[in-house]
């Protein structure tokens, strides 16, 4: 199935009046340094039926303005301003006037979807429930009108599925039950925080098409809070930056993406990887760190970052004023960012990647693995356990990767990447096939010591680096205690530790910092540091840019780019981030239910993706263009990946396989029945694909 994003209409709403007027909005927390200024005067209006995304770092105030707005702040919290939803001002009202609107007038699709859920209730007894608080019906009345909000949202089965419990559903699913919670009374409107951060690219895609269609289907206006702007690209209707606590840029989606007229909003743009083909460059960061939000200084909060600041920027923080021809912004020279005489990011430096210095010769395998599988026991009863089946999480999977070389493992959530990973670091025989690292068999390890030697050569960066991180010690210790377990004295371990922080661009004096007090891109960089102590030949990395903001994911990304070429790192990255995939990695190998479907050059694949899944994989991933986004087709998923415990005969896509359900009788039998071989792609050297239908 293909579809297009709809153009944007934006004169389909003229004449109408705001569904929601937010003015002067100001959240303040209290803390031990003082009062935080999280939301500083934030204002704006929402249409029916339009979508306002807020977009900007973190700690810059979007999710507190969005718990502002729904009344959901802790009581310690101090709110003012004014919040009138259809005319009724929110502000000042008590929970129990709150409760009576918000789920009827206005609906919110939180982060985590179990946050909405309550566990010990069916997702049909939540829906109906949530229909008799702000509906005069009958249990039975409630819910049917539970089960059609199911079968609206896509959920398969819907009378089925109603009387399931939210831990029997998948992320993608539970979230599609929260928007069903949302839309259930038709409220005027909607607030997503980041409804699809936690989710594979393919579900992200079915969440923003369930979020448009139920947009639609109750023209509701839409705040949709998010960090990626390929999301804003493709939904919104109007963008709002915010930085240190307000809006510094307010704008059409189109003119704001084609014209940035705030240096933020410009390096904001420039620090996005993006999956157009060519030359890949170094991504550009914003330098610097987001100030903190207690008695802030005079002046813009983004001078200290700002390429093209003057010295009036420091005395006096400019206000939000209309730019001819494209919005509001609160930057003094943003007639001249808007009109082209001025470059905000003139001197931008991006991280060049210098000569490599590596230790390893170049092309030597550091990593073989061949027919790995590993498979995992299904089992019944509290005390006395049984083996009822098996879940076959990884089933023959090989690949090499060699020195200097970056191999990503690709996949929506269960496909089998991380397992796959970790039966690599486990360092002990496999249950099936063979795992080689730097020239040694782990299944000949026959002691304590040889395992320890070989771990200095194979370390992991871990997606949050905190489970790295020991939050009881300082920086400097937390690089030292790799260092003497391997036998390293006092002087030669503070040697390196030095060398390791100025090798991943911190400070020395970060050293003396507890990992509470660093930034998730300081964090980060320290646990880069920690698993090069030992001088590895093979870095793993799970996920490790997903859960930092665009600008700290770009100069990551540079870092990761630099060491691997100075000192001839291996990389076996997991990730589900594409557009980051294609920027770091050599060799995509796409996994789709403990199988390899598809591997090549990152290039190769992108050009000519061969497998479905593949293709559909590529077409989900949002692009940051308004004008692209919204016209090219995309490759639709329907259902869900098919159980583990009990995978398809033959083909492990066919359950889901658009070019399936085209095929002939005689085809349609082979991929039932017959497993596919790898086939070469002709012309394209170490490209395979795994499908009868192509």
């Amino acid at each position: 199935m293909t579809l297009a994003t709809p153009q944007l209409d934006p004169a389909s709403h003229e004449g109408a009046r705001p569904v929601l007027s937010v003015r002067d909005l100001r959240v303040t927390f209290p803390s031990e340094a003082g009062p935080v200024q999280a939301v500083r005067g934030v204002g704006f209006d929402l249409m029916p039926g339009r979508t306002l995304c807020v977009v900007g770092e973190s700690g810059s105030g979007k999710s507190a303005t969005a718990m502002g707005i729904m009344g959901l702040l802790p009581p310690s919290a101090g709110l003012s301003g004014r919040v009138l939803l259809e005319g009724q001002d929110l502000v000042g009202l008590d929970d129990r006037a709150l409760s009576r609107i918000r789920g009827r007038s206005i609906g919110m699709v939180f982060q985590d979807p179990l946050s909405a859920l309550t566990p010990i209730y069916s997702v049909g007894r939540l829906l109906s429930d949530a229909l008799r608080v702000h509906q005069d019906l009958t249990r039975r009345a409630a819910w049917e009108q539970a089960v059609q909000l199911l079968d609206l949202v896509g959920i398969p089965d819907p009378r089925g599925r109603a009387a399931a419990f939210p831990h029997e559903f998948s992320g993608g699913m539970r979230q599609r039950v929260v928007i069903a919670l949302a839309i259930a009374n038709r409220p005027a409107v909607l607030v997503a925080d980041e409804p699809t951060t936690a989710l594979d690219v393919t579900v992200q895609a079915q969440i923003l098409d369930v979020l448009r269609l139920a947009q639609r289907e109750t023209g509701a206006g839409l705040v949709l809070i998010t960090h990626d702007l390929g999301v804003v690209a493709g939904h919104a209707d109007d963008v709002a930056v915010m930085y240190a606590g307000r809006f510094v840029e307010h704008a059409d989606v189109t003119e704001l993406f084609r014209r940035p007229a705030m240096p933020y909003t410009a390096r904001l743009l420039a620090a996005v990887p993006t999956v157009d083909g060519g030359t890949r460059r170094p991504l550009v960061p914003i330098g610097g760190e987001p100030p903190a939000l207690v008695d802030l200084p005079g002046g813009c909060p983004f001078a200290p970052r700002c390429a093209v600041a003057l010295d009036a920027c420091r005395t006096a923080e400019p206000e939000l004023r209309q730019v001819p021809g494209h919005g509001e912004v609160a930057c003094l020279r943003a007639t001249e960012i808007a009109d082209g005489s001025l470059d905000p990011k003139r001197d931008a430096a991006p991280v060049e990647p210098r000569s490599p210095e590596g230790r390893a010769a170049a092309g030597e395998v550091v990593l073989r693995v061949e027919d790995l599988v590993k498979t995992f026991p299904i089992t019944k009863g509290a005390v006395l356990k049984r083996r009822i089946g098996t879940l076959h999480a990884v089933g023959g999977v090989g690949f090499e990767l060699r020195a200097g070389e970056t191999l990503a493992l690709v996949g929506e959530s269960g496909s089998g990447k991380t397992t796959t990973l970790l039966e690599i670091l486990r360092l002990a025989r496999p249950e099936g096939g063979r795992i080689e690292i730097a020239g040694t068999d782990v299944g000949t390890l026959d002691s304590a010591a040889a395992v320890r030697r070989l771990r200095r050569d194979v370390q992991i960066v871990m997606q949050d680096p905190l489970g790295a991180l020991d939050p009881r010690m300082p920086v400097f210790h937390s690089l030292a205690e790799p260092l003497r377990a391997i036998g390293r004295d006092r002087a030669a371990v503070r040697t390196r530790v030095g060398e390791l922080l100025a090798l991943v661009g911190l400070d020395a004096a970060i050293g003396d910092r507890f990992p509470a007090a660093l930034s998730g891109g300081q964090r980060q960089r320290v646990g880069i540091a920690r698993a090069l102590a030992t001088e590895p030949k093979l870095l793993a990395l799970d996920e490790p840019l997903s859960a930092l903001d665009v600008s700290v994911q770009a100069g990551v990304i540079n870092l990761l780019t630099r060491l691997k070429r100075e000192l001839g790192l291996a990389y076996l990255v997991v990730a589900h981030d594409l557009a980051v995939v294609r920027y770091v990695s050599d060799r995509i190998a796409v996994m789709y239910l403990g199988h390899i479907v598809e591997t090549g050059d990152t290039e190769a694949i992108f050009a000519d993706p061969r497998h479905p899944y593949t293709r559909a994989l590529l077409s989900a991933i949002p692009i940051p263009d308004p004008g692209r986004e919204r016209t090219r087709e995309r490759v639709v998923l329907t259902g869900e990946p098919p159980n583990a415990a009990r995978p398809p005969e033959g083909c492990v896509f066919v359950d889901r396989c658009p070019l399936y359900r085209e095929a002939g009788e005689e085809l349609k039998r082979r991929c039932r029945t017959e497993r596919p071989a790898q086939t070469a792609v002709p012309g394209s050297p170490g490209h395979r694909y795994a499908c009868h239908a192509v």
